[in-house]
């Protein structure tokens, strides 16, 4: 839990989905600014491969990346907004917005973090650090995930968020190289992002089950908000 937060309480499978397409989709278009292949564009692949791994239909994911490149001559405008402060029980909050309209998001923060805190800026961000995150699983039996993080170049590893999963902590410019090294050490790579680490996670046992209930309620409500792109709460687990 100590790098994305990834919401326990399921919402319906077609809503979270909906989501789900509307995030990747402005990930993708903030990518092809840069230039619309993906071979070209290390961000780009990133996104398209996220967005493969959740069955975006190809048409979708063909328009966000002409849209974002200026191929369809529509206008697309997005800020990268971070927001900082405390979830229920002081349990330190970064999040991270793709928005058309700051004010909006502004106002909808203000709402969103009234059962916590809302910081300023740098109020809990000296407590993260910035990283790349790779979750990957094997993809041959008796895979190393030490051997493959000292060939590929990561940082740390510790268990991913799903069973059989390795998360591997990179060096934020050395992304995109290790996310392309891990396959030759027998990896599959299910997501790759930048991300923030805390640096003194709250232990989840430290609270009880009813404060750790709000927090995590806190948690999804953040999530839940379409101008939020990811939630990183400092929770050890």
């Amino acid at each position: 839990m100590g790098a994305q937060w990834k919401a326990k309480h399921k919402d319906l499978a077609a809503n979270a989905k909906g989501r789900l397409f509307g995030k990747l989709c402005k990930e993708i278009m903030i990518a092809a600014r840069n230039g619309a292949d993906p071979a070209a564009n290390s961000r780009l692949r990133l996104a398209v491969e996220q967005a493969r791994k959740a069955s975006m239909p190809k048409d979708t994911l063909d328009r966000a990346i002409k849209k974002g490149a200026g191929l369809t001559g529509e206008a697309v405008h997005f800020d990268h907004v971070i927001y900082e402060g405390f979830a229920p029980h002081r349990v330190p909050v970064m999040v991270e917005c793709l928005t058309d309209n700051v004010n909006r998001t502004a106002s909808e923060m203000r709402v969103l973090f009234r059962k916590g805190q809302l910081g300023t800026s740098g109020s809990v961000a000296w407590d993260f650090d910035h990283v790349g995150m790779i979750e990957a699983e094997p993809a041959k039996a008796g895979a190393d995930a030490e051997m493959a993080a000292i060939e590929a170049g990561a940082q740390d590893l510790e268990p991913g968020h799903e069973e059989g999963t390795t998360l591997f902590w990179t060096d934020p410019t050395d992304l995109d190289l290790v996310s392309r090294a891990l396959p030759a050490q027998g990896f599959t790579v299910l997501s790759a992002k930048l991300g923030y680490r805390p640096k003194n996670p709250v232990n989840p046992t430290s609270l009880s089950a009813e404060d750790l209930e709000e927090v995590e309620v806190f948690l999804a409500a953040l999530d839940a908000c379409d101008d939020v792109q990811n939630v990183f709460a400092g929770l050890a687990g």
